[in-house]
């Protein structure tokens, strides 16, 4: 049996997301993410908040980090679903491509509900000037090892933050416990289908093929990881946080911040980066 056969077997029966979230535990009085996983915990600002600005900062980082992953997920949804007119050669790949649509699909349903559910006016139109991300998402061949290595990064770096999310579940929210539960089991098949799509691809590229192929992942990669790991600073506000304080520059400038990425994101460079891509992340200044 292929790969894409046991993944298409592992996501039978499918079970609807929306069905599977305890909603009705649903709290504005408690924290969606644990609180060493908020953007500005470890600075003197962030001990000065009342519980109730940190509870409300960590809804708000949290829809912030669901919005990341609506974009991305409705990039690859639109790839995906455009590889449906492709022919009928690999029949068990196409297959695979139908049950990862239709998962993807879950998660955004899934999402938008939590969304309407906060009732948190999150803005969301910051994820549109990652230029890079959006035309490689876009544009790279289907097949290619490019849009692959895109697709792996893009699952596994919220991935990690889904990781410790549910390391630490006793410490949230119910339904976000169940929501990052959901979003692993299923990206698990996700990223082993990428993985699998990869191997071997980059084999065989010339040194100028292989320069560029680094530098367009590695400019796509900092860009997920600010996206998910760094709000700008329409976000502190929607928080509630005052606006004589750049909060985004301090959310940059912290250690902790900085230490927790490190960690998180570590295990996605040595994957990625095994592969050949050098992959390095630095902080960027986006707003």
């Amino acid at each position: 049996m292929s790969l894409h056969e046991q993944l298409s077997r592992s996501s039978t029966p499918y079970e609807d997301p929306l069905e599977s979230i305890r909603w009705n535990e649903l709290k504005n009085n408690q924290f969606w993410l644990p609180e060493e996983a908020i953007s500005l915990f470890g600075t003197p600002e962030y001990e000065k908040l009342t519980s109730d600005q940190k509870q409300r900062l960590s809804q708000v980082e949290f829809i912030n980090f669901i919005e990341a992953g609506l974009w991305l997920e409705s990039l690859f949804m639109e790839r995906i679903g455009r590889s449906v007119r492709q022919d009928r050669t690999h029949l068990s790949e196409l297959t695979y491509h139908l049950h990862e649509l239709r998962e993807e699909a879950g998660h955004s349903l899934m999402f938008l509900e939590l969304i309407k559910l906060s009732q948190l006016n999150v803005p969301n139109k910051h994820f549109n000037r990652l230029n890079v991300a959006n035309l490689f998402a876009k544009f790279a061949p289907f097949n290619s090892a490019m849009f692959w290595v895109a697709v792996l990064v893009g699952e596994e770096v919220p991935d990690r933050m889904n990781r410790y999310i549910r390391k630490n579940r006793d410490s949230v929210c119910p339904p976000i416990a169940d929501i990052v539960g959901i979003h692993i089991h299923d990206e698990a098949r996700h990223i082993a289908h990428a993985k699998s799509m990869i191997n071997n691809k980059l084999n065989g590229f010339s040194n100028f093929k292989s320069k560029l192929v680094s530098t367009l992942i590695n400019k796509m990669f900092n860009d997920f990881v600010q996206a998910y790991y760094y709000p700008p600073t329409a976000i502190y506000i929607a928080a509630g946080l005052g606006r004589s304080v750049n909060w985004q520059a301090i959310s940059q400038k912290n250690q902790h911040r900085q230490e927790f990425v490190k960690n998180s994101i570590r295990p996605t460079l040595e994957t990625i980066n095994a592969q050949g891509v050098n992959l390095n992340w630095g902080i960027s200044n986006q707003s």
